[in-house]
């Protein structure tokens, strides 16, 4: 059993805070960004794709900015609409917390097909290489709520369980450490595996594998991890975090089916 007390905030000049859920989403672009370009120039160096490796970075702003809109609105929308449309100053404050992955998955599909318009380039394509990073980016911003102490498990008495003095003196689930093991650790091997097995030459093949294990493995958690206090179980004794999991994992399996079959007829 481990009592948590770590300190969300790394450096504090009193005008500038440096906090590790903002360095979770630095690292996790800056390495995402690198990894990305590693995996696409491979895939120039083996295949006749034509494709501007420069695009990739370009794509990058747009994925910043989709992340954080579709985080913070897929947030606002998915798991507090009630509170922000009785205090709409409150929307602007990111830093105060309030981000959903699915909210920022969803401002990534989004963006990156405005991208892919834009250049001319295969947005399935896009989504793949993202689809292979994100497992990094997810590892971090877990790791980093862990350190904020939020997104706490249920109550348990295991060997590893956390107490996390903030919110009550009860062992819990460390939650946040099974999401960044295996919707982080293990997905990202899931997906190498895969890419080395040939999947990235069917654009979009990827991306429905990424959706069903992380769809698969966020599901599972959420039975060990405490639903939103303002929202609680919504259906059949679900989060909302599974209910859209659910909806995404039935997205993925539809593109493994059509890609698969275009993949076999290839």
């Amino acid at each position: 059993m481990y009592t948590h007390n770590l300190d969300p905030i790394l450096i504090d000049f009193g005008i500038l805070i440096v906090r590790w859920y903002s360095l979770a989403y630095i690292f996790g672009i800056i390495i995402g960004w690198w990894y990305g370009k590693k995996i696409i120039t491979h895939i120039l160096r083996n295949t006749g794709l034509k494709f501007k490796l420069k695009n990739f970075d370009e794509l990058i702003t747009y994925l910043v900015i989709s992340i954080i809109i579709g985080g913070r609105i897929g947030y606002i929308i998915f798991y507090n609409l009630n509170y922000y449309i009785s205090n709409p100053s409150e929307i602007l404050k990111i830093w105060e917390g309030g981000m959903s992955f699915h909210g920022a998955l969803l401002g990534i599909i989004i963006g990156t097909y405005l991208f892919s318009q834009k250049k001319g380039v295969s947005t399935f394509f896009m989504l793949d290489i993202i689809a292979c990073v994100a497992p990094i980016g997810i590892f971090l911003g877990r790791i980093a709520n862990f350190i904020n102490g939020e997104l706490v498990g249920k109550a348990t008495n295991v060997s590893w369980s956390v107490i996390f003095p903030l919110i009550d003196m009860l062992p819990r689930h460390p939650s946040q450490l099974y999401e960044a093991i295996f919707e982080g650790f293990i997905l990202f091997l899931v997906l190498i595996y895969f890419r080395k097995k040939g999947f990235m030459k069917i654009p979009g093949l990827i991306s429905g594998l990424f959706l069903i294990f992380y769809s698969i493995f966020r599901f599972v958690i959420e039975f060990v991890r405490v639903p939103d206090e303002q929202l609680g179980y919504i259906f059949l004794n679900l989060t909302m975090g599974q209910v859209i999991s659910f909806i995404f994992f039935l997205i993925g399996g539809y593109l493994v089916i059509t890609k698969h079959e275009i993949k076999k007829e290839s």
